[in-house]
């Protein structure tokens, strides 16, 4: 059976809900057992889509928004914006001016290059910053294709049970 195609466009409101279940989709593929569950059950799926109306709301937006959709179901999406909130920061200076938020995929799209379409789409070839969670082989070599580097900068997420996070950069 033939995939509906796939497009990747700049996010707009209506598309909240639609990254919202991404978001919570994809952390529940990628981090269970890994990270507390609350961060990834029903009362989370409902902040995130709170969290995504207001983002979307906002005008202008804080950063570029894009979203990977197949057929009318967002499947991915990516958010990079200045690197200059707490967030980016994490208590450490920024090492570069943009930081890449999230970019998130759901397991069944991945290695169709959708996530280096969104990578692109938000971030194009400019210097950024990001972070990832250590052992996330995966994220770390798909950064890495694309010209990330740790930057040997690590953050002891307390909100994560002490996971760490190391930033990359390139």
């Amino acid at each position: 059976m033939d995939l509906p195609a796939l497009r990747v466009r700049p996010a707009e409101l209506h598309d909240a809900h639609g990254i919202a279940d991404v978001h919570i989709g994809s952390w529940r593929e990628t981090y269970s057992g890994v990270i507390p569950d609350t961060f990834m059950d029903d009362d989370a799926l409902i902040a995130r889509r709170r969290m995504w109306e207001s983002i979307l709301g906002l005008d202008p937006l804080p950063g570029a928004i894009a979203v990977a959709e197949r057929g009318d179901q967002v499947v991915g999406f990516a958010f990079a914006g200045p690197a200059d909130h707490p967030d980016a920061i994490k208590g450490f200076a920024p090492a570069r001016s943009l930081h890449l938020y999230s970019i998130y995929l759901l397991a069944q799209e991945h290695e169709m290059g959708i996530g280096s379409a969104l990578l692109d789409a938000v971030v194009e070839d400019r210097p950024a910053q990001l972070w990832v969670l250590t052992g996330n082989d995966r994220a770390r070599a798909f950064y890495e294709r694309h010209g990330f580097r740790a930057d040997g900068v690590e953050f002891i997420d307390p909100a994560l049970d002490g996971i760490v996070e190391v930033r990359m950069v390139r």
